[in-house]
């Protein structure tokens, strides 16, 4: 995929979920009880580090937790 292509797809998937980050972090909570919300916080520009805490939590890869996301 081009450069430019990924950029665009990390932007728009980085704008989906926050605009239903709330619906999310509802799903995500359900279905993994482990998951608090200091887990879940979502802030600009620390998304590695959400991703992180997620892994850890969960023994998923980066790529692993983004599909389960995007397909909430």
């Amino acid at each position: 995929m081009p450069k430019v292509q990924q950029l665009k797809r990390a932007t728009m998937d980085k704008l989906t979920v926050k605009g239903n980050w709330n619906q999310v972090k509802g799903r995500l909570k359900a279905s993994y009880a482990q998951l608090t919300d200091d887990d879940l916080l979502l802030e600009s520009g620390k998304e590695d580090e959400m991703y992180g805490r997620l892994q850890k939590k969960l023994g998923k890869s980066k790529e692993e937790i983004r599909k389960m996301i995007e397909d909430l």
